[in-house]
């Protein structure tokens, strides 16, 4: 039987379609998945996130134990900052991608994704046994994500207290507000804020956000907001039967102190050597279509040899009006990408994402 967030009432008081998700019964969308698109794009749009989950690390190992568990260095980040990192495997695959903050001495916070929250639990613990750390599953917290141009304005019309601190925040950094943490992060590409509430204080401010204008958004835009982005979507664009490298996050490796020792280091840099043989890429239609998930794509080398990759996301771009996708193509340069759509190789070319970059802050 599915899971449902704190605000599950709210979301059929709203009106909307509820779908099956990560084990969680999550909104689709509200009525239209293209309003919602364009109300975050050009408004502000607020999407609960509570299916993901919080985990706590604190103790006089806590940075010790995350250099070693994470493949970016969190000995970078101060107090009251955040980090996007990858977790892999021995063989460097990516076991998930998560977000971990640097709540205070010797105390951060991982936010990983729903479709992996047992299996990454589990490696957590598995990982800290040797560490002097204590592990908390934060199941008392809900996460929603407020995005959108006006979306500092509506979150300072709903907490009047930060609204000076709020509109001092840079990309990354957090502030605290009682029980509250609220990020400068986010997965739209939009300015915005990704906020950490108790459970039973969410649909609180969730119902003063939704007075203020704010319109929920659903699963649908949040994935075509993503994709325009260029942003991976953990279990189709990457998953552990492949590195970062081939998932275009080679910058989220951190080497820089040759004696850190992470998972899946020494396995990494052998696959360097031997040389890395897949890239993520983005790619635009050139013509009228749609690209989805495991579509061929088909591309020309400088040779004029045709090889051969796949698409791993693809969706239709509100934005520019054209179909968009990530796709996973043998390492080289090619002067001409064909997508195969029903049997009809349709031309495209490729982009380096984002499809769409941030207009705001």
């Amino acid at each position: 039987m599915e899971k449902s967030t704190p605000l599950y009432h709210k979301h059929l008081e709203l009106g909307a379609m509820m779908v099956p998700f990560a084990g969680w019964l999550m909104p689709l969308h509200y009525g239209s998945q293209l309003e919602e698109h364009h109300a975050v794009r050009n408004d502000v749009g607020v999407f609960d996130v509570s299916h993901m989950r919080a985990i706590d690390i604190q103790g006089m190992d806590a940075m010790r134990f995350l250099r070693q568990l994470l493949a970016n260095d969190i000995r970078k980040i101060p107090i009251g900052k955040a980090l996007y990192t990858c977790m892999l495997n021995e063989q460097a695959g990516i076991i998930d991608d998560l977000i971990v903050y640097h709540l205070g001495d010797n105390a951060y916070r991982c936010v990983v994704n729903a479709g992996t929250t047992d299996k990454d639990w589990e490696w957590f613990l598995k990982q800290a046994a040797s560490f002097e750390v204590t592990l908390t599953s934060r199941d008392d917290l809900s996460l929603l994500a407020l995005q959108g141009p006006n979306s500092f304005d509506k979150l300072a019309q709903v907490l009047p207290s930060i609204k000076d601190t709020l509109q001092a925040l840079s990309s990354f950094q957090l502030l605290s507000e009682k029980d509250l943490v609220i990020a400068k992060t986010g997965y739209t590409g939009e300015m915005g804020v990704e906020l950490m509430i108790p459970n039973k204080e969410v649909a609180a401010i969730w119902d003063n956000l939704i007075a203020q204008g704010v319109r929920p958004i659903g699963l649908a835009a949040r994935d075509s907001l993503r994709l325009e982005a260029g942003l991976n979507l953990y279990g189709v664009d990457m998953d552990e039967n492949v590195t970062p490298d081939e998932s275009n996050l080679s910058w989220t490796i951190d080497l820089r102190d040759l004696e850190r020792h992470f998972i899946g280091k020494e396995a990494l840099l052998a696959k360097r050597q031997q040389g890395v043989l897949w890239q993520l890429t983005g790619i635009m239609l050139l013509e009228k279509g749609v690209c989805r998930p495991d579509m061929t794509v088909h591309v020309k080398d400088e040779n004029n040899d045709w090889q051969q990759g796949k698409l791993t996301s693809g969706s239709f771009s509100p934005t520019l009006a054209c179909g968009i996708g990530l796709a996973r193509l043998p390492i080289g340069s090619f002067t001409q990408v064909n997508v195969e759509i029903r049997g009809k190789q349709v031309p495209a070319k490729l982009i380096k994402p984002p499809f769409v970059r941030k207009q705001h802050g």
